[in-house]
């Protein structure tokens, strides 16, 4: 008769397993590697939206200095101007529904592929406006601004689901305690992208001469986009999904409709998270848009006259406006200088918000841009020092406000509408402060015949509405970012 042994072998059956005294135990599984290593997320991130920033500034410093004259050409110069920065402002219309699309299948599908599908959309329609014929082609006086409102709204939409999706592939891949660090990695890429479109231009400029400038030259930042983009591409198609979308997935907590859920269950957050955002999007347009404008303008009736007489074209006194009188390049210098401090605070920002709390830094960052605006025009016209120093506070400030927000923006909304939400918060104030924040400061510049103290105090405006959002809103650092 056999008997039962305490280990649950039974005499007379030879099984190593069980009636073997000393059995190994079962062991373990290694544990598996992360899924994006470190650089693989730094670079997705940073390369992504460097080249998406490229694309943008390409079109920024386009529509300042060429666009006016070659997609408006019957127009007096100020209407031109006005003209060329309504068009850059329909991108920030599209945004908001880039936004939508882009969240909808960032939440549903993943980051990975919409992160692909974001930068194909911008890379083509920027690739498009570098052959685009301009008003003065025959047939196209009236189908090349049309054309041209079209491709600038598809940059818009790339945008809109480009920003959300770079901030959680950082984010949601940080080591706890570093995720307002790892959210700088993509914030870099507006920096650097600036540096690369305008160190671009300032070398198309010295190189060639302003008829072959306008010819031709200014097509080729658009035109090398795509080479960025298939860099871009190669890069994004290595990731796999994140952590957290993961266990999104896992859970089967995905939204069949992202933006609904959004709106019944993280209203609130949607909206501070948008208002929190407006200050940030007018400076960012002061330093990049309209100062390149108020900057490269001639500083006086005279020199405005010769160079209308030089170009062959008519000179109205009476819509004159006097800007700062430095030729293109130099000023292009002078703002690339101011980029660097840019990127330098926008790294420097994510351990102080790490350490300090992202609303704690975001309170005194506001704070000084409200007055900044309130000091803009006494700097900008004492003379090349107080240009400078303006441009260096300036994109300082840009650096510390814009750094934290990939984190900042993200920890309001929950895994399963986290791109939705963020995308669409950070494109509604694209809405608010970026799109009418062109066109107003050049308004405010030719009611007052070149002062830019309203445009100071737009600045501010836009920065104690900020304040307001930062001080209802609470502090995210410490939520917990898988639930």
């Amino acid at each position: 008769m056999c008997r039962e042994r305490p280990n649950g072998g039974i005499r007379g059956l030879v099984s190593p397993v069980v009636n073997t005294p000393h059995a190994p135990a079962p062991t373990s599984p290694p544990p598996a590697a992360p899924a994006n290593t470190r650089g693989r997320v730094i670079t997705a991130s940073m390369v992504g939206t460097t080249i998406e920033f490229f694309d943008f500034y390409a079109y920024a410093t386009a529509a300042s200095l060429v666009f006016p004259a070659l997609f408006f050409p019957t127009q007096t110069p100020a209407n031109q101007l006005l003209s060329s920065f309504a068009v850059f402002g329909v991108a920030f219309v599209a945004r908001p529904l880039g936004s939508l699309i882009f969240g909808h299948f960032g939440d549903r599908v993943g980051r990975k592929t919409t992160l692909v599908a974001s930068l194909l959309v911008m890379g083509i329609a920027t690739f498009l406006i570098g052959v685009l014929p301009t008003a003065s082609t025959p047939g196209f006086a009236l189908l090349a601004p049309a054309i041209l409102v079209l491709l600038r709204f598809c940059q818009g939409i790339g945008l809109g689901g480009e920003w959300s999706g770079a901030a959680l592939l950082a984010t949601e891949n940080a080591p706890p305690g570093k995720r307002a660090l790892y959210g700088t990695f993509p914030q870099l890429g507006a920096p650097v992208g600036f540096i690369l479109s305008n160190l671009l231009f300032v070398l198309l400029s010295v190189q060639l001469d302003a008829e072959q400038f306008m010819a031709w030259g200014w097509r080729v930042p658009f035109l090398l986009s795509s080479v960025l983009v298939i860099v871009g591409l190669w890069v994004r198609l290595k990731l796999m999904e994140s952590p957290a979308f993961q266990k999104v997935l896992d859970e089967q907590r995905v939204a069949s409709v992202p933006i609904a859920r959004v709106f019944r269950t993280a209203w609130k957050p949607l909206v501070l998270a948008t208002l929190a955002m407006v200050a940030t999007y007018v400076l960012f347009y002061l330093m990049t848009a309209f100062l390149m404008v108020v900057g490269t303008t001639a500083a006086d009736e005279g020199s405005a006259r010769a160079a209308a007489e030089t170009a062959g074209k008519d000179f109205n006194a009476e819509t004159f406006v006097p800007g700062l009188g430095y030729e293109r390049t130099d000023f292009l210098t002078m703002l690339i200088i101011g980029v660097v401090f840019f990127g330098i605070f926008t790294v420097v920002s994510g351990p102080l918000a790490d350490r300090l709390g992202r609303r704690r830094l975001l309170l005194a960052v506001t704070a000084g841009i409200g007055v900044f605006g309130l000091v803009l025009d006494p700097l900008m016209h004492a003379g090349t020092a107080g240009v400078m120093a303006a441009l260096i506070l300036g994109f300082t400030l840009m650096g510390m406000t814009f750094g934290p927000m990939a984190a900042f923006l993200p920890e309001m909304f929950k895994a399963d509408v986290r791109y939705t939400g963020s995308a669409v918060s950070y494109n509604m104030a694209s809405v608010i402060g970026a799109a009418p924040a062109p066109y107003a400061m050049i308004w405010l510049w030719q009611q007052q015949g070149g002062a830019l103290l309203l445009v100071g105090a737009y600045l501010t405006v836009a920065a104690v509405v900020t304040l307001g959002a930062l001080v209802i809103g609470g502090e995210t650092k410490d939520v917990d970012y898988l639930a």
